[in-house]
């Protein structure tokens, strides 16, 4: 029986983190049963979901970043965003994505990838210019965002800054374990 798309890329990260080496699109299709076009449209799927995955010259390889990361739950009005997301990277930091934790559909995750206030006013660009709404909006403003950054201090304060500032929340036990 035939693997699905979900399981398939779940074996594909498997796979990558535990090579070695860089693993070609045509070992990951044999492992897979499946074609090389069918590899390359799962590294963009598993990209999309935030998977670190590079491509060079003698396979995929999934990408480890050394810096320290942690997941911060927030709660803002929605004009506040931009302050937010100023505020982390203003101090070093860079917003990887947000995720919220909806009841019925589960973790819901977009990656942002915000290191700058450029990268801010974009966001805030794009969001402005669509019909679209904050992930935020369907749990009453409570968010989360994984956050790099050069090292443990760094991290530490970007958690008191937004504790400061009254949009820190603390995270419930099943939130550490449900959202990695």
């Amino acid at each position: 029986m035939a693997m699905t798309g979900d399981e398939r890329r779940k074996l594909i990260r498997d796979l990558l983190t535990k090579a070695e080496r860089p693993v070609t699109g045509g070992a990951l299709a044999k492992e897979c049963g499946v074609s090389r076009q069918v590899i390359v449209q799962d590294m963009a799927l598993l990209r999309a979901d935030g998977v670190r995955v590079g491509s060079t010259n003698r396979g995929y390889v999934i990408e480890r970043d050394t810096r320290p990361r942690r997941l911060f739950k927030v709660r803002h009005r929605d004009d506040e965003v931009a302050d937010e997301l100023n505020l982390v990277v203003d101090m070093g930091g860079t917003v990887e994505d947000t995720l919220v934790n909806h009841r019925t559909y589960g973790v819901i995750r977009a990656q942002l990838d915000i290191a700058s206030r450029r990268d801010v006013r974009a966001f805030m660009d794009d969001l402005a210019t669509s019909r679209s709404t904050l992930l935020s909006g369907i749990t009453s403003g409570y968010h989360f965002h994984h956050v790099t950054a050069p090292d443990e201090a760094t991290l530490d304060e970007i958690g008191r800054a937004l504790a400061d500032r009254g949009w820190l929340v603390e995270l419930t036990d099943y939130e550490r374990e449900a959202i990695s």
